[in-house]
């Protein structure tokens, strides 16, 4: 269960990533790293905008996937935080002081 847990957080952050590496308004991936405005032929004549959207669309739905998965499991196992909270024996008592009553 935890493994699933750390592979949805890895899939979340790469997915921000990938997010914020998408072009915006004209302006290319390889702008950013210095290229100018060619397109490397690795990605296509597109250059990177067909290849960050189809890996953007795969992330996603791998990210959607694993949360419903993990919520159906914590429900099915009924497992909660609240109740995993065990509640202090000292606050259970009462103590033998009052309190004081403002006037």
């Amino acid at each position: 269960m935890s493994a699933l847990l750390i592979v949805h957080i890895v899939i979340c952050l790469i997915l921000i990533v990938v997010v914020l590496l998408q072009s915006s308004s004209g302006m290319d991936l390889g702008s950013a790293f210095g290229s100018g405005g060619t397109s490397d032929s690795f990605f296509g004549s597109k250059g990177t905008s067909g290849f960050l959207i189809k890996v953007t669309a795969v992330l996603a739905a791998l990210f959607m996937i694993l949360s419903l998965f993990l919520s159906y499991n914590a429900k099915a196992h009924k497992k909660s935080v609240v109740d995993s909270l065990k509640t202090p024996a000292s606050s259970t008592q009462q103590s033998g002081v009052p309190i004081p009553k403002n006037r």
